[in-house]
């Protein structure tokens, strides 16, 4: 696409996810790791001067006043007041609705790149108080390191993560965060935990996806998955899922693994990242 800009938009996984309580104004706390992963769709952008946002190419599923893309754009015009506009178009790798936060690290992709094309000059903090208001996964991907994650997911501190690779499955089940999270076998209790817990191996057994369960019970190609993938290792839900992972040491190891993945999933293999590839744009 000519003078288009491409910036990549990472995939998220959570290492663990606890749902910790719930707040008066319905949403929910919960403790996490955000793990970044070298698996990317692509936001083609191009700014233009008439002040317009526009979609240069739909996306099925999505119409344009929902697209996380033109809302963020959107937002970031009416935060800063500015008079640019902007043609955007998202080419898709990231499965929507898997769990691995596609549609909000668009969204955080968006207010990044357009924060430097626009010359905004945005603080990492400004830009995160915008984001949140899109979503709340939108945060961490402007954070754009791998992080511990509280409240609803926006208060974040840095975490040091290993070097590994993720054979990430995605069984044909379109999970519906709102029904899973509303799910009358939900507990919403999980007892709080500190970094040092989780960066202390011996703990493993305290971490685990609260929603995973629930999933699990409601989706039956989530929990066939799943069970596939315990023979190599630890396997887990990301987020409210459908999509599944399991960490190997080696590229080949996983390879392995994922050419042999059950014929009705579908996947990709990633490497761990440990920053955003668009970390430098911002302060």
């Amino acid at each position: 696409m000519s003078d288009f800009q491409p910036f990549f938009a990472p995939a998220k996984i959570n290492l663990f996810l606890h749902i910790t309580g719930q707040r008066a104004d319905g949403y929910h706390n919960l403790q996490s790791v955000f793990q970044l992963l070298d698996y990317a769709d692509v936001v083609q952008i191009k700014t233009t001067n008439d002040g317009e946002i526009k979609r240069a190419k739909d996306i099925a599923g999505v119409p344009e006043q929902d697209d996380l893309c033109i809302r963020a754009a959107k937002a970031l015009q009416q935060a800063t007041g500015c008079q640019l506009g902007a043609n955007i178009a998202v080419d898709k790798k990231i499965p929507m609705g898997g769990g691995l936060g596609g549609g909000s690290s668009n969204a955080a992709t968006v207010l990044l790149a357009l924060n430097h094309l626009w010359d905004l000059q945005l603080t990492r903090e400004q830009l995160i108080k915008i984001g949140l208001q899109l979503g709340a996964d939108v945060p961490i991907f402007i954070f754009g390191q791998n992080a511990w994650a509280e409240g609803i997911g926006e208060i974040l501190s840095p975490i040091t993560l290993p070097s590994q690779y993720f054979v990430v499955l995605t069984p044909p089940d379109h999970v519906s965060t709102a029904k899973i999270f509303a799910h009358s076998g939900l507990t919403k209790d999980t007892k709080t935990l500190k970094i040092a817990d989780f960066s202390n191996g011996t703990n493993a057994q305290l971490f685990k996806n609260d929603l995973e369960a629930v999933v699990c019970e409601e989706f039956s190609a989530v929990a066939d998955t799943l069970k596939w993938l315990n023979q190599f290792g630890k396997a887990r839900m990301s987020g409210s899922g459908a999509s599944v992972f399991v960490a190997v040491d080696s590229l080949t190891k996983a390879n392995d693994i994922f050419a042999k993945k059950p014929s009705n999933t579908t996947g990709f293999v990633a490497k761990s990242l440990d920053r955003h590839p668009l970390y430098d744009l911002v302060k």
